[in-house]
């Protein structure tokens, strides 16, 4: 019995040197990581900090306001970790967890609109964490963005009208817990994520140009429907010259001609950091959270402006990308989610600094002021991370 013993454990050794073959395995997650991703994450959140202390710091030079920078680079030291943390694990175990996370997302949503939550410019979103205030709203997106890409891919693309149905049941009970705030932006992002992985999904055409339909019918019955405060319904439709003349002297009108001045005062080079006018005597409203991209403008000019929206874009362009390289539809989806909530912020964002798009209070990633909507990008990128660096296993 001793020799059979002693063949089975000879095949059963490791051989010499194949630790380190493994160590050199090409296929190894570590491998790939993306690197030109992480680094203009990372250089987009720096900028974004700096913009947050020219804005915040106050007019005082003796006694500058440091509490939102400091609080803004924990919460990117954090985001950090998290997306990290996100990557490591395989995102293909995430799809288990997606019944369990997406119950934690809507009994959150539904406690923060009793009187849990905290109220905010006649939008109840939030709860108060002493010093801190978490918005359940944001980190929904990611939680929605897995659940649906679990969805769809099971459904493996064939999503015929009583699928379809079921997805946009997914996406939709959040969506009406949102409006309960009432938040249209927020919910207006998940428009956005819907028919983007839709689209990649499989939907038909004539399913797309229905709920394009039914999205505008419903964009205007919330407008005139009295869910929104009248300052609500001037901040989204400051930016058209047809709004009438109650809301052209509320203070979203205001908002918005001291967002294109501080802008349009930037020129080519902008008066340089700390130096802004506008950002210095703290003129434009809410500039370090929806606002930030004026104080890029005016401080950095359009040479500063445009190197931030190019290191956007390719944070944009590096999602796609992964979302091509995906090694699985799972993966895939989950990436074209996460790049159409990052474009549609970015878009909606700037455009409404620049009056051509309506005020709806959605950050700027990377950029804006806010502990959940720092971290909600982090994770999202996350999840991309995890995507691009398991293309090969």
């Amino acid at each position: 019995m001793a020799a059979p013993t002693t063949t089975f454990s000879a095949r059963n050794q490791v051989a010499p040197g194949a630790l380190g073959r493994l160590s050199r395995n090409p296929a190894a997650p570590w491998r790939h990581i993306d690197l030109v991703l992480v680094g203009c994450i990372i250089a987009v959140s720096s900028l974004g900090c700096l913009m947050i202390f020219s804005a915040t710091r106050g007019r005082d030079p003796a006694d500058f306001d440091t509490s939102f920078v400091l609080k803004q680079l924990l919460f990117v030291g954090l985001g950090i970790v998290a997306m990290l943390a996100v990557a490591l694990v395989d995102y293909r175990r995430y799809r288990e967890l997606v019944p369990i996370l997406y119950g934690a997302v809507l009994l959150s949503l539904v406690m923060v609109v009793t009187v849990l939550g905290s109220e905010r410019k006649g939008t109840q979103a939030w709860f108060q964490l002493g010093p801190f205030q978490l918005q359940p709203s944001e980190l929904a997106k990611i939680v929605v963005i897995l659940a649906l890409a679990a969805v769809i891919a099971y459904f493996d693309s064939e999503l015929d009208a009583m699928r379809l149905i079921a997805v946009l049941a997914v996406a939709g009970v959040p969506m009406g817990l949102i409006m309960l705030q009432p938040d249209l932006g927020t919910t207006l992002v998940f428009v956005a994520v819907s028919m983007g992985m839709l689209l990649i999904g499989g939907v038909r055409v004539r399913h797309i140009a229905a709920l394009t339909l039914v999205g505008i019918v419903g964009v205007v019955l919330v407008l005139n429907s009295g869910m929104l405060e009248k300052f609500q319904q001037c901040r989204l439709t400051s930016f058209l010259e047809t709004q009438d003349q109650e809301c052209a002297d509320r203070d979203a009108a205001y908002n918005l001609e001291q967002a294109k001045t501080a802008i349009g005062s930037g020129g080519l080079t902008g008066a340089g950091p700390f130096n802004g006018t506008q950002t210095r005597l703290d003129i434009v409203p809410e500039q370090h959270t929806d606002f930030i991209f004026t104080a890029v403008g005016e401080e950095l000019g359009f040479i500063g402006a445009g190197t931030l929206l190019a290191l956007l874009s390719i944070i944009a362009w590096r999602v796609w990308r992964t979302a091509q390289l995906a090694r699985d539809q799972l993966g895939t989806l989950i990436c074209v989610g996460v790049l159409s909530m990052f474009v549609f912020q970015v878009f909606e964002n700037v455009g409404m600094t620049m009056g051509i798009m309506p005020i709806t209070g959605i950050p700027l990633p990377f950029m804006s002021y806010g502990g959940s909507s720092t971290l909600t990008a982090f994770i999202a990128m996350g999840l991309v991370l995890n995507v691009h660096m398991r293309r090969f296993s």
